[in-house]
């Protein structure tokens, strides 16, 4: 049976974590949280841009509302395997997602003005009209992380761990390597939060114990800026090591003080 579909309506909010962090908070989930069935997964996103990279510039700014396609696999990705066409909006602080289970040739045909990307209906028509509304769309970057969600039993809350977030400007496909340069120093992680609603006090309390504090932060946005600050129109080949890859402190983070 065809993968549904997905339309999601939440909040996300997302944490710096360092390494003692991390391991304070896999520590203090235990009985709140569980794993869920993947466990730790690579992700690839392919980000779709205008050859002036319109919308990252756009999100960059944070604005009240941001837009943004992308297409994501898990693990490598090959003709045949499933991935999935996102379009996911941010508005007033609500994150609104479309998911659209696909190939990578009906992507291709998609995006060269061929056809649709699903069999008709509101979603088929929001991502079209995304698609020639800002025109001359390709891909312009490739996102990948090690990602370890959780969920809560019984409950909405939905909580990930993205380590070694990393990028890459050239080979801008899901079927090359997961390989990238690292978007953060060795050994941190972005946790991001999922809720519908509030925030429960446990968890707030553990995240005030942590002096684990919200940031502002966007994988695809601080590529991006890493790049505009070398000034150069493509990125450096990609590198796995930590050691041998620089930080770049122009990163978008911007503390909040405050845990919801």
């Amino acid at each position: 049976m065809a993968e549904p579909i997905v339309v999601m309506k939440r909040y996300e909010l997302k944490y710096l974590l360092s390494p003692e962090q991390r391991e304070f908070l896999l520590e203090r989930l235990e009985g709140h949280m569980r794993p869920d069935r993947y466990g730790r997964t690579s992700i690839a996103s392919l980000y779709y841009d205008t050859p002036d990279f319109r919308l990252v510039r756009a999100s960059v700014e944070k604005p009240e509302f941001k837009e943004k396609v992308r297409l994501r696999s898990y693990g490598p990705a090959t003709d045949e395997s499933p991935v999935f066409l996102e379009l996911k909006r941010k508005a007033c602080g609500i994150v609104y997602k479309r998911r659209v289970p696909t190939t990578l040739p009906l992507v291709n045909a998609f995006f060269s003005g061929d056809g649709d990307i699903c069999a008709g209906g509101q979603i088929n028509s929001e991502i079209r009209y995304f698609r020639d509304y800002y025109e001359n769309l390709a891909p312009r970057c490739l996102i990948v992380y090690d990602r370890t969600a959780y969920y809560e039993p019984g409950g909405d809350l939905r909580l990930t761990i993205d380590e070694a977030p990393r990028c890459r400007f050239t080979d801008l496909n899901l079927t090359t390597s997961m390989d990238g340069a690292l978007l953060l120093p060795p050994g941190y992680s972005i946790l991001e939060l999922k809720v519908q609603d509030a925030m429960p006090l446990w968890l707030t309390s553990i995240l005030s114990e942590g002096k684990i504090y919200k940031t502002s932060f966007s994988k695809y946005g601080s590529a991006y800026q890493t790049l505009a600050a070398a000034g150069a129109k493509t990125a450096p080949a990609p590198r796995r090591a930590a050691a041998e890859t620089p930080y770049h402190p122009r990163l978008l983070f911007r503390k909040e003080g405050s845990h919801v």
